[in-house]
């Protein structure tokens, strides 16, 4: 399962967060898996590709995998954030090495969403043994 974010910022630097949450039908929310995506390892951990403000990037956010059947009444929600503090470290935004200074900055943040950015999450279509489909795509 992997979310696809297309995304902007006016910081050279941020982060994405990716959460599947499992809605009950009384509205509490269980989180199934959450992930997160340092924008500047977009491409890899072994290069740093920095943002340009104005311009809008793709973002593969990783959720891993589970098994899980959701309920009848059950509703599934996708929360996008850009911070997770204190379960991931908060990004400062500047662009410079972690920890190389107290400086921090307030990213705006802007998630895309049409034909030309089409951001979305990828969910796995489960059959069970009769070939019907158990979860939707």
């Amino acid at each position: 399962m992997r979310v696809e974010l297309w995304a902007e910022s006016d910081c050279p630097d941020t982060d994405w967060m990716a959460k599947l949450v499992d809605v009950y039908p009384d509205g509490t929310e269980r989180l199934v898996l959450d992930s997160a995506l340092r924008a500047r390892f977009r491409e890899g951990f072994d290069k740093e590709v920095f943002m340009k403000k104005g311009e809008v990037y793709k973002f593969k956010i990783d959720l891993w995998s589970t098994s899980l059947v959701f309920n009848k009444g059950h509703r599934i929600a996708v929360h996008i954030s850009s911070s997770n503090n204190p379960r991931f470290d908060p990004n400062p935004n500047t662009g410079k090495p972690m920890r190389a200074d107290d400086e921090t900055r307030v990213a705006t943040n802007t998630i895309h969403h049409s034909l030309a950015y089409p951001s979305r999450i990828l969910l796995p279509v489960v059959k069970n043994c009769d070939g019907k489909k158990m979860a939707a795509k």
